[in-house]
């Protein structure tokens, strides 16, 4: 396909062409993947850039080892957000782009104003998926919390503040939660690829795959929605009045944008659906504990079965699918929420590691196991990192994992209401690790969806990432630390963030063991251990009940 590419370049006189990892509905994880199927690149970030004479492949610091397996040495790697296109390219060279996938805010970032892009629209596969014809469903207002009228009240209320006409809403995951509606059109989150835009009046244009509308007509008549196909977009800003628009800068295109600006006017630039979505409501806080103890039992089960097993003959894909096994024993659970991360030795060095039939190793008594999974379940999301090891590991190996639960516990116990944001917390996290010049190349924590994507934003607990932390929001804690070829160390829970009186703190979700033979005692503090011990007692009262004898008595050692 990289011939495609050169032929792209050379018919169009450029001088380069950029391609990204997205499809035209910028989620994580789409079913079309073309910076894969010519890179050979699987993670879920990345773009190409192709010249005459060079290729580029940037990345992020989870996926410079990955990408150079992936990859070889056809593109030279460069690590984001340390060097960007700009930094490297020569100025004023012409680059091609196709306009559904990028976004002005993204071509930016990359390019600044020292390039001259063209859009050019070439379709290499079916962008929008139309195959798959899985209906949409709905979400009941008992079980989302909140009824879609209400949501729609409170953003039409902002939408008016802001003196928005128009909101133009174009990531799936935003109306999937604004209109209590999921879909099955990505691998393994429940959203809808769609867009929509409301009206300050309440109206609402929905472009869909009208295939996939049959169920959610019927339970919309109240409100005035119009389905509308995919393509349709451009005849209805025609039918328009002339107004203010609000976009989302991170998913609206350059093709939509343009359409847009070619009659309305565009004053704001933020969904306010983010920031409404990452504040949960009781019901979905009440929901994702239920769905992670059901998904703390699984794990559990698993992790006392893997490290009392006498003969282990395990390679990665068995473990995967023994994990799977755990899951599936539950009712309510769908599908998992991720491609599981069964790292064993060196391949736990590769932070979003997939195995596949050439990587896929034996795990080794002396090797450390990290373990990253988690569920889609009904209804909550679930993500997990759990390191095992199955002898007497090295004293040095030991002081890094202590150091990397030290900025676990720290993340737990850290003061909310005095840090604010995840940019503060992401330092209390590296501590221990730096003090003896040691990091990880990945932030901290990210935000989690309830039954919707595994990451979400806008919170994070991250290096660059200001957004104030408030009640009610969802993330992840989970250090790490990666020597290249040896091993991989990640300890991983999801919090929600709980007001007590007027404090915010961090309530642990996750309900599974951390593996205490890991754990080099003498380096914790009182406070480190006293908060060690309450979890582990937490995690036996949630899910004791639903273990055997001997599942139980394993557990209750670890207390």
């Amino acid at each position: 396909m990289s011939v495609v590419i050169n032929k792209i370049i050379l018919s169009n006189d450029l001088d380069g062409y950029i391609l990204p990892k997205n499809d035209n509905y910028f989620t994580e994880y789409s079913k079309i993947n073309n910076l894969k199927s010519i890179t050979n690149f699987s993670g879920s970030a990345g773009f190409a850039i192709f010249l005459k004479n060079k290729k580029y492949l940037f990345v992020d610091g989870r996926y410079t080892i990955q990408a150079e397996k992936e990859v070889g040495k056809k593109f030279e790697i460069c690590e984001i957000p340390y060097i960007w296109p700009k930094d490297i390219l020569k100025k004023k060279i012409k680059i091609g782009f196709d306009p559904d996938l990028f976004t002005w805010e993204t071509l930016n970032k990359y390019f600044g104003d020292n390039y001259n892009l063209l859009p050019l629209k070439f379709k290499f596969e079916n962008k929008s998926n139309t195959k798959n014809s899985y209906p949409f469903f709905n979400l009941k207002a008992s079980v989302a919390g909140e009824s879609i009228n209400s949501k729609i009240n409170r953003l039409i209320k902002i939408m008016k503040k802001k003196k928005v006409d128009y909101n133009f809403i174009s990531s799936g995951e935003n109306i999937c939660w604004l209109l209590n509606i999921r879909g099955k059109d990505l691998p393994n989150s429940p959203v809808a690829n769609c867009k929509m835009v409301l009206t300050k009046e309440k109206k609402i244009y929905f472009f869909s795959n009208q295939q996939k509308i049959k169920r959610i007509k019927l339970s919309h008549k109240k409100l005035k929605i119009n389905f509308l196909k995919e393509d349709d977009f451009f005849k209805c800003l025609i039918n328009l009045k002339i107004g203010n628009f609000c976009i989302d800068s991170k998913t609206c295109s350059v093709s939509d944008e343009s359409l847009i600006n070619y009659k309305f006017k565009i004053i704001d630039r933020e969904d306010s659906i983010y920031i409404m979505k990452s504040l949960k409501n009781k019901t979905e806080i009440k929901n994702m504990i239920n769905a992670h103890i059901e998904d703390g039992v699984a794990l559990t089960k698993f992790l006392y079965w893997i490290k009392n097993l006498k003969k282990n003959n395990l390679t990665e894909k068995k473990i995967e699918k023994k994990l799977e096994s755990f899951r599936k024993r539950n009712k309510n659970y769908l599908y998992p929420s991720f491609d599981t991360i069964a790292g064993s030795g060196p391949n736990g060095a590769v932070i979003h590691y997939r195995s596949d039939k050439f990587s896929n190793r034996e795990l080794k008594k002396d090797d450390l196991l990290l373990l990253d999974s988690g569920g889609q379940y009904k209804w909550g999301t679930t993500d997990v990192t759990r390191t095992v090891c199955f002898s007497n590991v090295k004293n040095t190996v030991k002081n890094i994992f202590t150091r990397v639960l030290k900025g676990h516990i720290g993340v737990a116990l850290s003061n909310i209401n005095k840090e604010r944001n995840g940019h503060n917390i992401d330092k209390i996290a590296r501590k221990s690790l730096n003090s003896v010049g040691l990091d990880y190349g990945h932030g901290t924590g990210h935000g989690v969806g309830v039954f919707l994507n595994v990451h979400e934003g806008p919170q994070a607990i991250s290096k660059n990432n200001l957004v104030e932390l408030k009640e009610g929001m969802v993330l992840s804690n989970e250090p790490g630390f990666y020597k290249k070829n040896d091993f991989g160390i990640r300890i991983e829970n999801l919090v929600y963030i709980k007001k007590i009186r007027s404090k915010l703190i961090f309530e642990n979700l996750t309900m599974a063991p951390i593996d205490i033979d890991l754990i080099n005692q003498k380096m914790l503090n009182k406070a480190e251990k006293k908060y060690l011990f309450k979890y582990h007692f937490d995690v036996y009262n949630n899910i004791s009940p639903f273990l055997n004898k001997n599942e139980k008595r394993w557990l209750a050692k670890l207390i």
